[in-house]
């Protein structure tokens, strides 16, 4: 399955080799409180320190073999020939509700003396409307909101590199995101794949495709074996997207035969799955207390016909893994081992959100203590990173990672 392929992921614990970040920038520092809801953060991280903990995430990784790519470089790659890269800034344009010819005149007019990789930070960045020169002032649109500092908005979610796509065997989901916000990402990951000379000759699988209607994010996606995935129906991604994924994954040739869809509360603390299950070793998993007694499971499996058949199951969360998973005995890590003060304040700050470098081997944030305790005395051993600011974006290791390449385990 994985010959001649540049994506391979068949575990979340196999060794990594690859894998895709993005290091903060000054979309960062265009967060402003009045701000907030509208990009979807609770609080304003500090980037110069922020800009520290994700390098030290990422000599974490290279210190560990990992090879580490960077999405605005990518991105500058893929766009390298002018018609692609005209392609790209309409379609950018056309997605960031930039109707008026006057405005897309100007704002083309301020890409064309950018090279690549300053016009792909430029829009992540945001653009300023104070910025641009002989945009339109007078129509009923720019009158209304005039006092909105922005023309295009900044992408400050970008450094979670998880949920735009994500790998699944040697194909990806390029994800439709849940919000019009976090959407615009996914358009620097359909140019990496159709475009960049590591993947456009390449007959990679597309399993979901970001023009669908309904809403899959990659911090709901786990591969926990050749033959299992795992899938949260959460609060940002809904179940009709995963019967989506189930059908198109069963008629391709990749080796999964069932997906395990996880029924989680549609609160802001548990937005994916990843930040409240992720599996750490052969047999090791973290999980957050609070889900285990409401938790639903259902299990799809192909169908005749290309139909899908679904079935609830009437198990312990320890029982479906075991049994799907083929294994004798499983361990849940709970974060900071259930108590309810220290769970939930790690909880909120992604204590159970881990990224596994090979099986039993985790980076995590340094701030949840507690639970990087109990996981090393459960023989994890444990990477802490830095984290102060980086968590204050709601997500941890996990969901700051994309991983193209892990070895088989």
């Amino acid at each position: 399955m994985k010959k001649d392929s540049p994506l391979y992921v068949s575990s979340e614990i196999g060794r990594l080799k690859k894998v895709l970040l993005h290091r903060p920038g000054k979309e960062i520092e265009r967060l402003t409180p009045a701000l907030l809801e509208r990009l979807l953060f609770e609080d304003i991280p500090f980037l110069d320190i922020a800009v520290k903990e994700h390098d030290e995430f990422a000599n974490t990784l290279k210190k560990n073999g990992v090879e580490v790519y960077y999405l605005d470089e990518m991105v500058a790659e893929a766009i390298n020939n002018p018609e692609i890269k005209d392609k790209f800034i309409n379609q950018f344009l056309d997605e960031g509700k930039v109707c008026s010819e006057k405005n897309r005149y100007a704002l083309k007019k301020y890409f064309s003396d950018l090279n690549n990789i300053s016009l792909i930070r430029t829009m992540m960045d945001g653009i300023k409307k104070r910025d641009v020169a002989g945009l339109e002032i007078y129509s009923l649109k720019n009158m209304v909101e005039r006092d909105y500092p922005f023309i295009l908005d900044p992408m400050p979610n970008l450094y979670f590199t998880r949920d735009p796509f994500a790998t699944i065997g040697t194909g990806i989901t390029l994800n439709h995101m849940k919000t019009e916000t976090r959407n615009r990402e996914t358009i620097f990951a359909e140019y990496i794949f159709k475009y960049h000379p590591e993947f456009a000759e390449k007959d990679i699988p597309m399993f979901y495709n970001r023009y669908e209607k309904t809403s899959l994010e990659g911090g709901d996606e786990l591969v926990l074996s050749k033959k299992v995935l795992a899938i949260g129906i959460s609060q940002r991604t809904d179940p009709v997207s995963i019967e989506k994924v189930a059908k198109k994954i069963f008629s391709c040739k990749q080796t999964f035969d069932i997906i395990l869809a996880f029924l989680i509360p549609a609160k802001r603390a548990f937005m994916h799955l990843d930040t409240v299950f992720t599996m750490v070793d052969y047999n090791k998993f973290t999980i957050h207390a609070e889900i285990e007694g409401p938790l639903r499971v259902f299990s799809l499996t192909a169908g005749v016909n290309n139909d899908v058949n679904i079935k609830e199951e009437n198990a312990t969360l320890e029982e479906i893994l075991k049994y799907y998973l083929k294994l004798d005995d499983i361990t849940l890590i709970r974060c900071a081992g259930g108590d309810p003060i220290d769970a939930g304040r790690e909880q909120w700050n992604d204590g159970s959100n881990t990224l596994a470098i090979a099986p039993g081997e985790v980076i995590v944030y340094s701030r949840n203590y507690v639970t990087n305790n109990i996981l090393s005395e459960n023989g994890v051993k444990v990477h802490p990173i830095p984290s102060s600011e980086l968590s204050r974006g709601r997500g941890g290791p996990r969901c700051m990672s994309m991983p193209l390449f892990r070895e088989d385990i």
